[in-house]
């Protein structure tokens, strides 16, 4: 399982124990109380078929009492505990208990005289007893006027309690087990998308280094040189860069940038670019105008905008003296002073038609007499730290080596 399936498995299965931590208490509440719900309404509706078979929904008259009486004590034999029945002015009538309600009965909260035009229920817990109250309003007909009261208290019995929670439970493990198996479903699609998404991104990757590779040996080709050189400080300034905290845009743009440093070498005429001797004035002032040309080169290509600033800035010195814009210090790029150290190393350190490769330690000398002047004494003090792995990886390296270690960087930095 690669890096990514490992994250995405991750935080699905997070994501999902998440849901499931809500949906099933969630799905134990609404269980619980829809039972709940279920038993009241039964009671509810038995009550009233009960008392409408017995004659008592009008409480008025001399009969009333005896009625009310008769009912009550009916009722509390079967679906409630206790059963009271009030007339239509609140005054009680008649009141019946089991047993079980006698115990309770005093530990019931208290309330006013019934004057309300609905039922409705409360369930309360008293001690380790679970008790539902219902109020129903009596009427002798359908939305007639209200002839009395009826309140019954049920103390849910233990096997009740056990088949709701029984119930509850079977709710909430169903609810747990559709956010669990909902990740599982999801994970194979995720990683598929995923899949696809890496592989047309390396797809384009792929273009995005072929087209700065034809670019680089376009300049190499142009400068008497071979494409390692681009090669070789791209991966140098890469591992800078790693040192200093790079990562993401800020390193894609270092490494294009340094690939494709001397792009604007493409406009200079041979007779200067290729030139062997030293060049006057005039030529030097026109070679120098590869610094503009490639800024023009790079400019807009989307991808390659990133690349401005080492293209811009890679001649620049950090005690100003550089050109074009004779910036200093840190009003240079960091990107174009990385590079211009990677640059300076490499060139001193490899073979060329003209020179032999400086020895090691002479380079480091240099180096190190330029800090302050020519280079960033941060950037110089990093590169200390790393000199002599940088030396190792690329002594004798061939230019399919130095594209080896490119393309490591490239995958590195690119695809994540």
């Amino acid at each position: 399982m690669n890096q990514f399936n490992q994250r995405a498995a991750r935080r699905i299965a997070l994501v999902s124990l998440l849901l499931a931590a809500i949906a099933t208490p969630i799905a134990w509440l609404i269980s619980t109380e829809s039972a709940e719900d279920e038993v009241v309404s039964l009671a509810m509706e038995e009550s009233k078929r009960f008392l409408r078979h017995s004659d008592a929904l009008e409480l008025t008259g001399p009969e009333a009492a005896a009625k009310a009486e008769k009912a009550a004590a009916t009722l509390s034999g079967g679906l409630f505990d206790i059963a009271e029945l009030y007339n239509h002015r609140g005054e009680k009538l008649a009141e019946s208990l089991t047993n079980v309600g006698e115990e309770v009965e005093g530990r019931l909260p208290k309330h006013n005289k019934p004057a309300y035009s609905a039922a409705s229920y409360e369930s309360l817990q008293i001690g380790e007893q679970w008790a539902l109250r219902v109020f129903i309003p009596l009427r002798s007909a359908e939305a007639g006027a209200i002839t009395g009261y009826f309140e019954g208290v049920r103390i849910v019995p233990e096997w009740q309690r056990q088949e709701i929670h029984s119930a509850a439970l079977k709710m909430a493990l169903i609810a747990c087990l559709a956010a669990v198996l909902c990740g599982v479903a999801i994970y194979p699609i995720v990683v598929k998308l995923s899949a696809e998404n890496t592989r047309k991104t390396l797809e384009v990757l792929d273009s995005h280094i072929s087209m700065m590779e034809a670019l680089g040996r376009a300049i190499a080709k142009r400068d008497s040189d071979t494409g390692a050189h681009n090669y070789r400080v791209a991966w140098i300034a890469a591992r800078i860069g790693e040192e200093l905290g790079l990562a993401g845009s800020t390193m894609q743009a270092l490494i294009a940038g340094s690939f494709l440093h001397d792009v604007g070498k493409i406009g200079i005429p041979d007779a200067i670019l290729l030139k062997p001797g030293r060049l006057d004035d005039e030529e030097m002032r026109i070679m120098r105008t590869h610094v503009s040309q490639g800024e023009e080169i790079v400019k807009g290509m989307g991808w390659l905008d990133g690349a401005h600033e080492v293209v811009a800035g890679h001649h620049e010195k950090w005690d100003g003296s550089g050109y074009p814009r004779r910036l200093a210090g840190e009003s240079i790029p960091l990107a174009a002073r990385i590079f211009a150290l990677a640059d300076v190393f490499d060139a001193l350190s490899s073979k060329r038609p003209y020179k032999e490769p400086m020895p090691f330690e002479r380079v480091m000398e240099i180096l190190r007499n330029d800090s302050g002047s020519h280079f960033d004494p941060k950037v110089m003090a990093v590169f200390e730290q790393i000199a002599d792995e940088v030396r190792d990886a690329l002594q004798d390296a061939s230019e399919p080596k130095a594209r080896a270690l490119l393309e490591a960087q490239i995958r590195k930095h690119f695809t994540n």
